[in-house]
């Protein structure tokens, strides 16, 4: 084997192996949104299931490795706070993983994918346009 071909092999190992890291990046964030989803459908089970109990009754919660007796209108606050802050956590692991996938389509040498940087419009930006339409 000559050294230009050895130094090309080196080359295209060290390409593959970037490719590599980006993708098993990539895969990682994917998971990792699927298990915050995961919990968060959870969390909006538990707040639909104590929408079912009594006003004045006190319930059960599960908070790390302790259970507690609390009353359903605490309970139901700690789960909403809880389901906002997983919404965020996804939305945050979303836009992460965007320049990610990007990266990857820059080391393939794939175009850009179209579309894919869109963001929903903000309530003032939507009301923007109704009023010109």
């Amino acid at each position: 084997m000559s050294q230009t071909s050895a130094t090309e092999a080196s080359q295209l190992v060290e390409y593959l192996t970037e490719i590599e890291c980006v993708a098993e990046d990539i895969l990682t964030s994917r998971r990792e949104i699927i298990d915050l989803d995961r919990q968060r459908n959870k969390t909006r089970e538990a707040i639909r299931a104590l929408q079912q109990v009594k006003e004045d009754e006190k319930t059960w919660m599960c908070a790390g490795r302790m259970f507690l007796k609390m009353d359903k209108e605490k309970a139901v606050t700690i789960l909403n706070k809880d389901y906002d802050e997983l919404d965020k956590e996804i939305g945050l692991a979303r836009a992460n993983l965007r320049p990610k996938v990007n990266k990857l389509r820059d080391l393939e040498k794939k175009d850009e994918l179209k579309g894919f940087d869109l963001c929903p419009l903000t309530p003032e930006e939507r009301k923007s346009v109704e009023n010109l339409l």
